[in-house]
């Protein structure tokens, strides 16, 4: 079997996906776009890249701008019709979904993983009109969740297949981990990128309350990941008067996440929009019980009560009160975190997941 995948050649996601692929023996030929040097991709997966040029990204969210991608399509062609792949698969609708639109290659699968059906779409009719044309073009579309497959079919009347974005079980599992701070500290944290749309400063409001509230035990928060808000965020700390108990961390490599998983006794997660969650899931294989809000694919991989808790969004009191009842039960914490890796076995096995993919190319290849 031979796919072609067209996707964000730096994103963890791509190189799980591909990687993974080519370890089951699938030939993969992967296609994007750099701006910087590409690491920890498979030796078998075979390569094809476009170097970005200078100012041909939008100021606004650091996307390329759509005109490039019809220049780049004549370098693609070639690439496709030397490779003749037996399938055409693009990841992301907005960007190389598009790009695979135009190739029209077939069969051409489209994977759809967020922001490029929330919210691309909703920019004007202009974009609207550009994801109902990928979606037209795509011969299978996939989702991660429920709630994203719902959003999809606003644009298209397909069915739309889902298979999700599950977790490495053997990667992600309880270990020993030398410690940031001191075996009597619990530690909160949170491992995302520090940006509006995960509501980070929510956390430092429910902490600020934990730590008026709890005065007889040693608390600290541990925030994982960098972007456009950390200094924004840091002053935030500050003068909640914390700026003492937490500790900005920065962004680690994925290979180095679930280490930091092991690091952290109760995980927060207090998104304000979320279309899955795969950090979730990684802190669930962990152990590590957790408190999110109640909101979009949150509610499809937490069972309230059982594998965590969800509290409603941009509320730091309810997000206060679950944290600190597993503050002060330990055998909560553990029972909790023992049902979500359990959880995460059942339902959201990356390698279950991958096999579900494969599946899908063949029943393509077949008809």
């Amino acid at each position: 079997m031979k796919i072609f995948l067209l996707s964000d050649i730096n994103s963890s996601h791509t190189l799980k996906w591909a990687n993974s692929l080519a370890e089951k023996g699938v030939e993969v030929h992967l296609f994007g776009f750099v701006d910087q040097e590409v690491n920890g991709l498979n030796l078998k997966v075979k390569l094809y890249i476009e170097k970005i040029p200078t100012g041909i990204k939008t100021q606004s969210d650091g996307s390329l701008k759509k005109t490039y991608y019809l220049k780049v399509l004549p370098n693609l062609l070639n690439l496709i019709k030397k490779v003749k792949p037996d399938i055409l698969h693009a990841h992301y609708a907005s960007s190389y979904g598009l790009l695979g639109a135009l190739s029209a290659y077939k069969p051409f699968l489209l994977s759809v993983w967020g922001n490029d059906v929330f919210d691309f779409p909703r920019k004007s009719f202009i974009h609207k009109s550009i994801i109902k044309f990928v979606f037209k073009r795509a011969d299978r579309i996939y989702s991660t969740s429920k709630i994203m497959a719902n959003e999809i079919s606003h644009y298209t009347k397909k069915n739309i297949g889902i298979i999700p974005f599950g977790i490495d079980i053997n990667q992600f599992k309880p270990f020993k981990q030398k410690k940031i701070f001191g075996d009597d500290t619990v530690v909160l944290g949170c491992v995302k990128s520090l940006s509006y749309k995960y509501g980070i400063e929510y956390l430092l409001d429910a902490f600020a309350i934990i730590k008026e509230k709890i005065k007889d035990k040693k608390i600290k928060l541990l925030i994982v990941g960098d972007g456009t808000l950390k200094n924004h965020l840091i002053e935030r700390s500050r003068k909640l008067k914390i700026d003492d108990e937490v500790l900005f961390y920065g962004a680690v490599p994925h290979s180095k996440v679930p280490e930091i998983y092991n690091m952290i006794d109760i995980a927060v997660f207090p998104s304000v929009w979320e279309s899955f969650g795969v950090s979730n899931l990684e802190a669930a294989a962990c152990e590590v019980p957790q408190v999110a809000s109640d909101i979009g694919g949150f509610k499809e991989i937490i069972k309230d009560g059982v594998t965590g808790f969800l509290v409603e969004t941009k509320n730091p009191e309810l997000i206060a009160e679950k944290v600190i009842d597993l503050i002060y039960d330990n055998d909560l914490r553990k029972k909790i975190g023992k049902s979500a890796r359990q959880y995460v076995i059942e339902h959201f096995d990356w390698n279950r997941n991958v096999d579900q993919m494969i599946e899908e190319y063949y029943k393509v290849m077949r008809r």
